[in-house]
Order: C-alpha cells, then sequence, then structure tokens
C-alpha cells in the first residue's frame, strides 16, 4: 500500500530532508513514526501526500506512482488518503458538522449522502450532540476528534496522523490513540508520528525511527 525505495529529498542550501528512505507499510498496518523534531518526519509525510515531490527515488502509494503522477490526478490521490495535524486546521467560521461535510461537498457528492455519512461519523467519534457548535467552543480533545472525523469521512485506506496528540494532555492523548486503534481496526492503514516515546511504549505497534531524514531502526513492539 506504501513503498518508499531509495527516497531522497533535497531542500535549497542543500539541506538533505530524506535520505535513501525504504519503506514499505502493508494494508491494515498501524505504524508510529519517532523522531526529534527537523528529523524529516513531516517532510516525510508531504511527500507520502503528495504535496512535495521526492528528488529522487520511488514512492508508490495506493497504486499510484508519485513520481510520475500528473496535476490532475493528485486530487483523486488523495481521495484514498486522510491527513490529521498537530494544529487541527478547523475551520473557525464553520460549524463541527460544516467542517466535517466538506471533503464530501468538495468532491461533490449529493446532498443526502453529505448528510448521512457525517452524520454517521460525527455518531463515531461521539461528537453528533456537538455537531451545530464552533471549533473554538469545543475542548483541544473535541477538536482533535472533529479533525479525525473529517480525515475519514471520505472513508480513505490511508490515516497520516502528524503529531495529533501534540497539543493534548496525556489523558486527552490516550482518548485520541483510542480512536486511532478503533479506526484501524476497522481496516484503515494508520501512520502517525509523534514524539511521545511513553505513549508509544504503551501501545504494541511497530515503530520506525527517522534521525536527519534518516530510518534509524525498525522495532516491533
Amino acid at each position: 500500500m506504501i513503498d518508499f525505495s531509495h527516497v531522497y529529498k533535497t531542500y535549497p542550501g542543500p539541506v538533505q530532508a530524506l535520505s535513501n528512505v525504504n519503506l514499505k507499510i502493508q494494508k491494515g498496518e498501524f505504524i508510529f513514526l519517532t523522531g526529534p523534531s527537523g528529523s524529516g518526519k513531516t517532510t516525510l509525510f508531504k511527500v507520502l501526500s503528495a504535496y512535495l515531490k521526492p528528488s529522487s527515488g520511488r514512492i508508490i502509494v495506493s497504486g499510484y506512482d508519485l513520481n510520475k503522477i500528473k496535476e490532475f490526478e493528485v486530487p483523486y490521490f488523495r481521495r484514498k488518503i486522510g491527513v490529521v495535524y498537530q494544529d487541527f486546521k478547523l475551520l473557525k467560521d464553520r460549524s463541527v458538522f460544516e467542517n466535517i461535510a466538506l471533503p464530501l461537498e468538495i468532491r461533490g457528492d449529493k446532498t443526502s449522502y453529505v448528510q448521512a455519512r457525517t452524520s454517521d461519523i460525527l455518531e463515531q467519534v461521539g461528537l453528533y450532540f456537538k455537531k451545530n457548535q464552533l471549533p473554538q467552543q469545543l475542548s483541544g480533545g473535541e477538536q482533535q476528534r472533529v479533525a479525525i472525523a473529517r480525515a475519514l469521512v471520505h472513508q480513505p485506506g490511508i490515516l497520516i496522523a502528524d503529531e495529533p496528540t501534540g497539543n493534548l494532555d496525556p489523558d486527552l492523548s490516550e482518548e485520541i490513540m483510542d480512536l486511532l486503534d478503533k479506526v484501524n481496526a476497522q481496516g484503515t492503514t494508520v501512520f502517525c508520528a509523534t514524539h511521545d516515546h511513553e505513549l508509544v511504549k504503551r501501545r504494541a505497534k511497530k515503530v520506525l525511527t527517522i534521525q536527519s531524514g534518516v530510518i534509524m531502526e525498525k522495532v516491533n513492539a
């Protein structure tokens, strides 16, 4: 499902953000990616989601060759993935329901499906009763659940979570990880970056560590 082969990414300077990354993630896996700030985690996710092209090497994700992907194909490719960020990236002038429904509206789905699917995912994350509230009326944990619901509403095969618990206290972090476990149990591949080593230790998942753009170790917890 995700296959990196000898991938490099160099920024002007030059700065070697990724160096000879070889990585295979199978459908339905849950993978943690750990490493210090500036180690290459975000760059790895950006090339994985086609926001950046690699300088060299080959990346195959859900059947798409990201080295050769055409601009018009990118929106279709991104329907295969969902992305969750540390800072939520919710639209402050739209309700919880409207934030979650947005990917389906952009895709051009029928109103009846948008209403039904958004209501269903709100129930799954336990926030249906807050569907009409604005993001700033929610707690941090609730906002992150909305962000996860928005990333999943179009039923992607892969969920990328970039430090999803970085702004949350330990109890809320566990709550969010429980939700990601539930998502994974339903068949979604989860690739989650975190710097919280204690959180990783409490979960029996495969762990990759990145340092200066190099995948340093692969540990099956």
